[in-house]
């Protein structure tokens, strides 16, 4: 435990494996030995570090209250197997969809009506019209979050064909 209180889980005293109804299960052995079942994971900065600052969480059968096991500060310093496991259970609690196209935009109500195209087909999605409603993602990127707090992700703006971003520039513009 550090001086801030948060407990760092490390590759040499965390072991991480599949559990059952696609949950994780943990064993710590450092404080104490512990073995964790129904585990998941949540990003603590998931926009600016997707890969850094996960959390892992389960729900103790006791006061059936969510507890923090730890927080993961590097997930590639984990072996593959076990990061792999992590990444998982992040995809099963974050929708996310990389934005390949933006077919059209429209305005009404103060919400902006997307018609998009992403690597799982088209979707229409609908985000409030406000400046943390699409976040910077990476060096020229943006996230922008839905009615919803789904997720979906342009991971580069300007490599969006020159039609594609000129609109979206017209809205999203900070």
């Amino acid at each position: 435990m550090t001086k801030t209180g948060i407990h760092y889980l490390l590759p040499y005293d965390t072991t991480i494996e599949s559990g059952e109804y696609d949950l994780l299960k943990v064993t710590v052995s450092s404080p104490e030995p512990k073995d964790y079942v129904g585990v998941f994971a949540v990003r603590a900065f998931p926009v600016s570090h997707p890969e850094q600052f996960i959390s892992l969480r389960h729900t103790d059968p006791e006061d059936h209250k969510e507890h923090e096991i730890g927080v993961i500060e590097n997930l590639s310093a984990f072996p593959k197997k076990a990061s792999r496991l992590v990444r998982e259970s992040l995809d099963h609690h974050y929708y996310e969809a990389s934005v390949t196209r933006i077919l059209a935009i429209r305005m009404e109500y103060n919400l902006l009506f997307f018609e998009i195209e992403t690597t799982q087909g088209p979707q229409s999605i609908t985000i409030r019209w406000s400046y943390d409603r699409a976040q910077g993602y990476g060096e020229d990127g943006k996230v922008l979050l839905d009615v919803h707090d789904n997720r979906y992700v342009i991971p580069d703006v300007n490599a969006l064909p020159k039609q594609d971003r000129e609109l979206f520039e017209r809205w999203i513009y900070w």
